[in-house]
């Protein structure tokens, strides 16, 4: 039976997201990221790349590339919740689903053409997709993963391309090796050097070649670049861990700011797991100096998803591994071994008051945003700086509330 793999990627999401929120944004060159001059640009929209505006880039070259960009911090709970929605709709109606990050799916169709028709069928869920959330969203359809990523790379945006069988090294034949999944900055400029811009001049060299200048690498990119990928669509499984890094654009010893962080942190991340139904047994924080030396240190406690446990156990882990006499750089909290379920109250510690007041509070931050209502403590910091999730490759972004 051959294969039929589907690859679907969310147009700009984070952008894309932001402009269903504010319908003003529409057309307009958007930069998604960090706003100091240490932050990073995480998305930006198709306006902001004709100005040479691309991911990863520091959001103060952004601004002078695109200096009628609009710069946007982004909110990780609103952006979860979208790619949720999405992966919802997948999950009930393909057979096997991959998850590879907040924006990306791989789907095996293989053995419903004579039912459906894989082509048609795909066509038919991109505009359910599109149709129930307002996002866009490409893909590409081929035999292999590796085909049907570039297929959907080339038919972005909000359209879709399929590569039928025997047709995949034609199909790659004329483009960029910079589209090979695996070729990075380094790969691709070794490349160039070597006089090689075409996918076509990869399948024209010898595989030894290849492995004699990139070793391993070069076997696995003369594979994709010839468009062989055995790679199986492994099957969609829910995040292990949840967490936050905050960097600082001056570094700091302040010990009272560094304690409200990590308290909004641990109360933020607290929320986040009520609202997913998850509970955690394991809490780490992680402290980086100046002289960037890291360390992490993590305590394990009963399945809770309690502001008043949680909070606590972090800060009395942040204590314990701070060393006050250095500056700090960074700081991060992570929520792990996570499993599903609801808080169960705890005979000896909590009250109905107290609970009730958890789901008072977590209605108002679902209405009105998660900075809606915070403590004390917290107010003047933002909780999150990067997302991270080590578990589905998702890349870091920004979080933390626009200014309404």
């Amino acid at each position: 039976m051959k294969q039929s793999i589907l690859h679907l990627d969310l147009d700009t999401f984070y952008v894309s997201v932001e402009r269903l929120l504010d319908s003003s944004l529409e057309r307009k060159p958007i930069l998604l990221g960090g706003t100091s001059d240490r932050g990073v640009v995480a998305s930006c929209s198709y306006e902001a790349r004709t100005f040479g505006v691309h991911s990863g880039m520091p959001m103060r070259q952004a601004r002078q590339l695109c200096p009628e960009g609009i710069v946007i911090r982004g909110n990780s709970g609103t952006y979860s919740k979208y790619s949720s929605m999405v992966t919802d709709i997948l999950k009930e109606r393909v057979p096997i689903l991959e998850k590879s990050s907040i924006d990306e799916f791989y789907a095996d169709l293989s053995g419903m053409d004579r039912f459906f028709g894989c082509y048609q069928y795909a066509s038919e869920l991109r505009q359910t997709i599109t149709r129930e959330t307002g996002l866009p969203i490409s893909f590409g359809l081929s035999a292999n993963k590796t085909v049907s990523k570039v297929a959907t790379g080339e038919a972005k945006p909000a359209n879709q391309i399929k590569v039928d069988l025997g047709q995949e090294k034609p199909f790659l034949a004329p483009l960029s090796v910079k589209k090979i999944p695996m070729v990075g900055d380094k790969m691709f400029q070794t490349l160039c050097n070597m006089g090689v811009k075409r996918i076509l001049t990869i399948q024209e060299m010898p595989i030894e070649m290849m492995n004699d200048v990139f070793g391993k690498n070069g076997n696995s990119v003369w594979k994709k670049a010839n468009g062989i990928d055995n790679s199986q669509v492994i099957p969609f499984c829910e995040r292990k861990s949840i967490s936050t890094e905050r960097t600082f654009e001056r570094d700091t010893i302040d010990i009272q700011k560094l304690q409200a962080l990590i308290l909004s942190m641990a109360e933020n991340l607290a929320f986040q797991l009520r609202r997913g139904t998850k509970l955690t047994a394991c809490i780490t924080v992680k402290i980086r100096y100046s002289n960037f030396n890291t360390y992490t240190k993590q305590v394990k406690i009963p399945y809770t998803s309690a502001d008043h446990i949680l909070i606590p156990a972090a800060l009395n882990l942040f204590n314990t591994l701070n060393d006050k006499r250095l500056l700090i750089r960074l700081v991060g909290l992570r929520f792990s071994n996570l499993v599903h379920g609801n808080y169960q109250i705890n005979l000896f510690d909590d009250s109905q008051e107290q609970l009730s007041l958890y789901k008072a509070m977590d209605k108002i931050r679902e209405r009105h945003g998660e900075r809606s209502i915070i403590r004390a403590v917290g107010m003047g910091k933002s909780s999150i700086g990067r997302y991270v999730n080590p578990f589905n490759g998702d890349p870091p972004v920004v979080l933390a509330h626009r200014k309404q």
